[in-house]
C-alpha cells in the first residue's frame, strides 16, 4: 500500500508526548481542538512515534482518531531501535502490535526506521516482516545518510518492496540533506522527502529572541538560546519576506521547505499553528527570496545539528 495521496504538509505530534523536549506538558484536552482544526483544514497526515513520550503521543492521537473513517486520515509512525524488545520472538511484530494497540488501529500508512542504530538490521527485519503482505505501508527511513538510504532501498527491493520515503532534519539553518545529494536522490528515485524541524522547534518562528528566550530547562533552549542573537537576524529577514506575502513569519520557513520539493512536518501545539501550516502551503516564494534566505542563513554559521543526528555527508 504505497500509493498514498499525501497533503503538502504533515502535522507532527512530537510535543504531544510531553517528554520534556519542548518544555511544559500539554493536556490532551488542549490538543483536541488542534487535531480538529487540522482535519478541518485537510491536513490529515499525522506524524508520531512511540519514542515521543514512550507511547504518550500515540495514545493521545489514537484517542482523537477513534470513530473516524479510516480513509479520512493518514498515520505516520516509527520503529525506534532503542525502544525495541530484541528478546521478543519477532521484535518487529512486537513493536508494531504494541503501537497499533496503543492507537486502536489495524495498520499504519507510513512506517519508518527511526534512526540508524544497528543499521541495517532493522530495515532488513522490517522488509522480511512485510514481504508479500497486502497491508504493507509506505516504508521510510529517518536520520539516514545517503549511503544508508541506498542500502535500505536495496534491502527492501530484495524483498519485493521499495523505499518510499526519507525523513531528515532540514531547515534554512540545516541543509545537509541537500548538500549531500540526498534530496536529489529522492527526487530521481520517486522517494518522498519529509523535512522535519523546518521551524527549528520554534527558533525560526519569530516568537523567541534575546529578550524572550525559550523555556529554561527544555532541550531546545540549550541549543537555541545561546544563538538567539544570530536567529534574530534571520527572523528579521523572514519577517520581511512574510510581509511581502501577507503571512506570518512562521509560514516562510515552511513555504521554503515546500519550494525545495519536500513535504514538511510541522509540529502543532496551538490552533494557530494549524492555520499557519495551511496558509504556508499556498505561499510561493520567488527564486530570489529563496536564495537570499539561504545566503543569510549560511553567513550566520549556526550549528543546528542535534544530539540524536549526524551531519549528512
Amino acid at each position: 500500500m504505497t500509493d498514498i495521496k499525501l497533503p503538502k504538509i504533515a502535522l507532527g505530534a512530537w510535543a504531544w508526548g510531553n517528554d520534556g523536549t519542548f518544555g511544559s506538558g500539554i493536556d490532551a484536552a488542549e490538543l483536541k481542538p488542534i487535531f480538529d482544526a487540522g482535519m478541518a483544514a485537510g491536513l490529515n497526515l499525522w506524524d508520531t512515534a512511540y519514542a515521543y513520550g514512550m507511547g504518550t503521543s500515540e495514545k493521545v492521537l489514537g484517542g482523537f482518531l477513534k470513530g473516524l473513517p479510516r480513509d479520512s486520515y493518514l498515520v505516520s509512525d516509527k520503529l525506534t531501535p532503542q525502544c525495541m524488545d530484541a528478546s521478543a520472538a519477532d521484535p518487529v511484530k512486537a513493536m508494531l502490535d504494541m503501537q497499533l494497540d496503543l492507537m486502536g488501529l489495524d495498520r499504519f500508512d507510513i512506517y519508518w526506521v527511526h534512526n540508524t542504530a544497528q543499521a541495517p538490521n532493522w530495515i532488513r527485519a522490517l522488509a522480511e516482516f512485510f514481504e508479500g503482505r497486502d497491508d504493507a505501508p509506505m516504508i521510510g527511513v529517518s536520520n539516514h545518510n545517503l549511503a544508508e538510504i541506498k542500502e535500505a532501498d536495496a534491502i527492501l527491493r530484495e524483498h519485493g518492496l521499495k523505499l518510499g520515503a526519507v525523513q531528515n532534519h532540514l531547515s534554512l539553518i540545516n541543509r545537509s540533506s541537500i548538500d549531500s545529494g540526498i534530496l536529489d536522490w529522492c527526487k530521481e528515485n520517486d522517494v518522498v522527502f519529509f523535512s522535519y524541524m523546518v521551524l527549528e522547534q520554534g527558533a525560526l518562528s519569530g516568537k523567541y529572541d534575546t529578550k524572550n528566550p525559550m523555556p529554561e530547562g527544555s532541550a531546545r533552549a540549550a541549543t537555541y538560546n545561546p544563538v538567539l542573537d544570530k536567529l534574530e537576524v534571520l527572523n528579521a529577514k523572514l519577517a520581511e519576506v512574510a510581509e511581502a506575502h501577507g503571512v506570518g513569519i512562521a509560514q516562510v520557513p515552511v513555504a521554503w521547505a515546500i519550494a525545495k520539493g519536500t513535504l514538511p512536518i510541522v509540529g502543532v501545539t496551538k490552533e494557530r499553528h494549524v492555520a499557519d501550516a495551511a496558509a504556508a502551503a499556498a505561499v510561493e516564494l520567488t527564486d530570489t527570496e529563496v536564495r537570499e534566505l539561504e545566503e543569510l542563513a549560511d553567513s550566520l554559521g549556526i550549528n543546528a545539528i542535534r544530539f540524536w543526528e549526524k551531519v549528512m555527508d
